[in-house]
């Protein structure tokens, strides 16, 4: 009998055609919200943990812009273009409770290509456009991302 594994390295390939795909479907409904109504989610494993002075809620962190990583790039950019909210997520539970609570009409998701493939499955029942910008360094700890990128999505319009 042969088994047949997918290669982690194929699993990847297929959560960033799905996310790719994804992004495409979305991206003139997401256009068309203005920023005030978007949130912004990112992964708290972006934090820099050994200066990070972020305020810990139920589910997430507020930024406190110090200046340790780039989710302070981030917070700024968003509050330039008057976005709704930032949401540093300590796990993806605290999503759920956030889209009741908020409300909001847009979403860009910052996340490795699973998180992000997860994301759009939970949503896609929900008249909330998505936007996803894939981690270009992923793990659980000190991720990174691509600020051109992330800043070319949230704006937009």
């Amino acid at each position: 009998m042969k088994v047949c594994k997918v290669s982690p390295k194929s699993k990847k390939q297929t959560y960033k055609t799905f996310t790719d795909k994804q992004n495409k479907l979305q991206s003139k409904k997401f256009a068309s919200v203005h920023f005030n109504k978007r949130i912004v989610f990112a992964p708290h494993c972006m934090r820099n943990t050994a200066i990070c002075i972020a305020a810990e809620k139920e589910g997430y962190y507020i930024c406190a812009e110090c200046g340790g990583c780039k989710i302070n790039d981030i917070s700024k950019l968003l509050k330039e273009l008057n976005y709704h909210a930032l949401y540093v997520l300590k796990g993806g539970r605290a999503i759920e409770k956030i889209i009741k609570e908020q409300k909001p009409a847009a979403i860009v998701g910052i996340a490795c290509f699973f998180e992000g493939e997860q994301a759009f499955k939970i949503l896609k029942d929900e008249n909330i456009a998505v936007q996803f910008v894939p981690l270009t360094k992923d793990g659980c700890t000190t991720t990174d991302t691509n600020l051109k990128e992330i800043e070319r999505v949230l704006k937009q319009k």
